[in-house]
């Protein structure tokens, strides 16, 4: 299953239900979130105000499901592996596909799973493929920049690396602005907010090495963090790391 399509489809038919790193490599994939319409454009003013965590890739009409920008053909309510269904700010289901209503409104944000090929192409690593985990990924203490009705705080991800290596990965990743761009930060946790690296709030801890310091990126997880603060009436997500593989190439 080398190309997108061919992904989707596998996650259609069910054959596919985890995290998506590694798969059609060369494509971008893209973080998924759901909202009504009458959220739509305080939330697209987030998108503009936040870009690092939220660089949009396409924002379909009111009640569409087909992405003809990013994936024609694609159904957005079946062709993730898994979602997340927000009430209000609470978590309160992560179906496996999802119903949909005419006032509904998808954005489509770019993920830093996209870089990775370019990573692992420069024999820099990235350790939740090597470990076949998910991506660790983290609630910071840095507030987003707030727009209408949208706030709350930054989530990263994390990838362990030698100095030199975070450095020429900041190089190549400094490229790709629709997939979060370079990294935020290097080294300290702490100076994010964070306690435990081995704690992620999202996917899965990851080993970090001798000589090895994190690396953190900007995170399209980021608009869940703000749905808990910010308690739209309904909004819908991909679950972290399964993400839409789209046909734009990397």
């Amino acid at each position: 299953m080398s190309t997108p399509a061919e992904v989707r489809a596998a996650i259609r038919r069910g054959e596919l239900d985890g995290p998506t790193a590694a798969l059609a490599p060369g494509f971008s994939q893209a973080n998924l979130v759901v909202l009504p319409e009458a959220d739509a454009f305080d939330f697209l003013r987030f998108c503009v105000a936040n870009p690092r965590p939220c660089p949009v890739l396409e924002v379909l009409e009111p009640g569409s499901v087909e992405p003809v920008a990013t994936a024609p053909g694609a159904d957005l309510r079946v062709d993730l592996p898994r979602y997340r269904v927000f009430r209000r700010g609470e978590l309160v289901d992560e179906p496996d596909r999802v119903e949909w209503r005419e006032d509904l409104v998808a954005f489509l944000i770019g993920c830093s799973f996209t870089f990775e090929r370019a990573l692992l192409a420069a024999g820099l690593p990235v350790r939740h493929i090597e470990q076949g985990v998910n991506v660790p990924m983290y609630r910071t203490s840095v507030p987003c920049r707030p727009a209408g009705r949208f706030s709350g705080p930054l989530v990263v991800s994390m990838r362990p690396m030698t100095p030199d290596q975070a450095k020429r990965a900041a190089e190549i990743t400094s490229r790709f602005s629709s997939a979060h761009g370079a990294p935020l930060h290097v080294g300290d946790p702490s100076a994010l907010g964070i306690a435990a690296l081995d704690a992620p709030e999202y996917g899965d801890a990851v080993e970090l090495r001798d000589g090895e310091v994190p690396v953190f990126w900007a995170c399209g997880v980021t608009p869940q963090a703000v749905a808990a603060a910010s308690r739209p009436e309904l909004m819908i997500t991909h679950a972290p790391g399964h993400m839409f593989v789209t046909d734009l190439a990397e």
